[in-house]
């Protein structure tokens, strides 16, 4: 699935001839076209699809529809599971039952791996 999603302007460059910018998506960095909306800044917030930002939104707009997206899990279908992975490489557990496919869980009580703890 393609979404439009939100994301933050964090810099913005000139690359052949081309108005580009680095934009955050919750902690994901993706280069992004400003053509379409060229009177973007850093620190707007930018409707972004495909590569291009589509239209500017306001930071209460961004949020909302971020923590949206996280809830309906379309945030790691359109980018991965990169919190899960931030999570885990920062030592956190993912909480019971939210296990990507092909990922273990937490050892079952009584489980060999508990017992030789």
């Amino acid at each position: 699935m393609c979404l439009a999603v939100p994301g933050r302007v964090l810099e913005i460059e000139e690359r052949d001839a081309t108005r580009m910018a680095k934009v955050d998506f919750g902690g994901v960095v993706k280069d992004v076209c400003l053509e379409y909306v060229p009177d973007m800044r850093v620190g707007d917030y930018a409707i972004v699809h495909v590569g291009f930002a589509l239209q500017r939104l306001d930071e209460e707009s961004a949020r909302q529809t971020l923590e949206l997206f996280e809830s309906l899990g379309v945030l790691e279908e359109e980018f991965g599971d990169h919190w899960g992975k931030a999570a885990k490489d920062a030592g956190a557990e993912r909480p019971a039952g939210t296990e990507l496919p092909g990922e273990a869980g937490p050892p079952a009580r009584g489980s060999e791996k508990e017992a030789r703890s």
